[in-house]
């Protein structure tokens, strides 16, 4: 539970959905009528490979995690219109967030999710076996049409990965949030306090920051270990940039 006991989830409508043309039914799904949940926060993203791999960072080094991170950046179905690679990432906000939208979500494999909860969203998912240079199945990408987030733990780790806090309104933010005091600078995986050529300025005074972002900010820069990798804090305030 966060702070002010506002109970938020994160859902991420996928490539796989996406061209499938599907994001219309499954908000319907989703919907106020459905969970009795509300949408907080909403965005189109372009997903860069380094948020790709901090969302899916317990997967790192597994048979099928490039494959994996390829399908989340909408490389593998949309290969030839880089235009159409993107998410729809929400934020739903009510009681029993995470058990509601995980329950219409159903089991993560949709050959599971078909045997065991037909007409569920993932149940209209399917499992793409991968295979090695010699043509022999390895292992499977699950291409499951939505993510939604396990636990409030997970929740509050992917809405601050995926969203700055500007991106939902003030009186529905569940986590606590300050303004930046200085400048932050980003560069080949290093912040700065001062201005370094070529570097990417992350926050600038008055800029409204994630709390904890922050904390975890100002330790790497005081030599501190912070709390969460410095590239799971970039990742959200390079989204849709160059």
């Amino acid at each position: 539970m966060n702070p002010n006991g506002r109970e938020q989830t994160l859902v991420l409508i996928k490539p796989d959905a996406l061209k499938l043309s599907l994001s219309g039914y499954l908000l319907s799904l989703l919907s106020e009528s459905h969970t009795g949940l509300m949408i907080t926060g909403s965005k189109i993203v372009n997903v860069s490979r380094m948020l790709a791999e901090e969302h899916y960072a317990e997967h790192a080094g597994k048979i099928f995690y490039d494959s994996l991170i390829e399908y989340i950046m909408g490389n593998i179905h949309f290969p030839d219109d880089p235009s159409k690679r993107r998410v729809k990432v929400l934020v739903y906000q009510g009681k029993d967030a995470v058990k509601k939208i995980r329950e219409l979500a159903g089991p993560t494999d949709p050959h599971v999710a078909r045997e065991n909860k037909p007409g569920c969203i993932r149940s209209l998912g399917t499992v793409i076996p991968l295979k090695n240079n010699a043509g022999e199945i390895v292992g499977n990408r699950i291409d499951n049409l939505i993510h939604a987030s396990a636990s409030d733990e997970e929740a509050e780790r992917e809405i601050k990965l995926w969203l700055k806090p500007n991106d939902i309104p003030p009186l529905l933010r569940a986590y606590p949030c300050i303004q930046s005091e200085e400048h932050i600078y980003y560069k080949d995986d290093k912040i700065f306090a001062k201005y370094e050529p070529g570097s990417i300025c992350l926050l600038a005074p008055g800029d409204v920051v994630w709390e904890s972002d922050w904390i975890a900010l100002r330790a790497i820069l005081e030599g501190s270990q912070p709390a969460c990798p410095l590239r799971a804090i970039v990742a959200k305030y390079l989204i849709n940039e160059h």
